[in-house]
């Protein structure tokens, strides 16, 4: 049977390379993916197709050497392990991904049709969160300017950022119009929005009311100068019918417990995943397909998706696959 691998094939250390020399290198890096299952393409067409192997058959695990690097080579690493295999690492689909980033956001910026000055937007931050529609829902008083805005003019945005710090990040913006719930039906807005925000006892203020956003189109973009995710849009209807990933309601504690007590561990997973001997990694978050790291190599940062070898089921599932994975780098390490 054949065997895959999921590490690197380095690029020559040299300070020049050209179109012919790239491409030929690009096709082994990327053949030597554990997504992929075929690559079709030249150095002309830049045309490639993908299959995840993981939907296909089990995962066999080639054993690669972990290579330290300098100079120029450790540059073409980095660029490699960031763009190519990166990109075809097993990850959610991308309206799960944005529908799942939405469910677990608690604030977001607000844009409305400014009445005060005609004709210009007027941004606000909220404390938000979604209901089992996915519609997000906010909790805004009748004294505050975007409440008046919206009365008059419902049409609104709300964007929202897993880490508004990482200019890489998954960046989202909800376009739709803000339907002010009725009197009969604010317990279950009520409910869904303290189960988010628990001390959020100023939403039985009687100036208090809750807002839903019906989506009409829902706009996501991968982050500046990043093309993990893509950039496109969803109708609304296109994001309601989607699920919220059942594992991401499990990525803080695992990755919280994970970077507390088992860093090392982590390190050598992503070690062994990417035969690279990065000096530190941190789990940033995780669902059923696998899990994203920050990684030091070399004074450098890198983020890094991690595919899991199958699916996880449900939180135990995910120990089990982490443990498995774990096994598998330290056997690695001994050979």
């Amino acid at each position: 049977m054949q065997k895959y691998t999921m590490g690197l094939r380095v690029l020559p250390p040299t300070s020049t390379i050209n179109a012919f020399t790239y491409s030929h290198h690009l096709l082994h890096l990327f053949n030597d993916s554990p997504c992929i299952s075929r690559l079709v393409g030249n150095s002309t067409t830049r045309q490639f197709d993908f299959t995840p192997l993981w939907l296909q058959q089990p995962l066999r695990i080639q054993k690669k050497p972990v290579r330290k690097l300098s100079g120029s080579s450790r540059s073409l690493v980095m660029a490699s392990v960031s763009q190519a295999p990166q990109k075809t690492a097993a990850r959610l689909p991308a309206v799960e991904e944005i529908r799942t980033l939405l469910d677990s956001s608690l604030r977001g910026m607000l844009s409305t049709f400014s009445q005060h000055y005609e004709g210009y937007p007027s941004g606000s931050m909220v404390d938000i969160c979604c209901g089992e529609d996915g519609c997000p829902i906010l909790a805004i008083s009748s004294l505050a300017v975007h409440t008046k805005d919206l009365l008059a003019n419902p049409k609104c945005s709300l964007l929202v950022t897993k880490d508004p710090t990482d200019r890489t990040e998954l960046v989202i913006t909800v376009h739709g119009d803000a339907v002010f719930v009725p009197e009969n039906e604010r317990e279950a807005s009520r409910a869904s929005y303290l189960r988010k925000h628990p001390e959020a006892f100023w939403v039985d203020f009687g100036d208090f009311q809750f807002v839903h956003i019906e989506p009409k189109c829902v706009r996501y973009v991968s982050g500046v100068a990043t093309a993990m995710l893509g950039s496109g849009e969803l109708t609304g209807e296109e994001y309601k019918k989607a699920k919220v990933d059942p594992i991401s309601q499990f990525s803080i504690p695992v990755a919280s417990h994970m970077n507390r007590d088992h860093a090392e561990d982590t390190k050598l997973i992503v070690q062994h995943f990417v035969s690279i001997k990065v000096d530190h990694a941190q789990i940033i978050d995780l669902d059923r397909l696998g899990f994203n790291v920050k990684a030091g190599y070399q004074g450098k940062t890198l983020k890094l998706r991690i595919p899991f070898p199958r699916p996880a089921e449900d939180r135990r599932d995910v120990k089990n696959l982490i443990v498995q994975m774990l096994e598998a780098a330290k056997q690695d390490s001994i050979d």
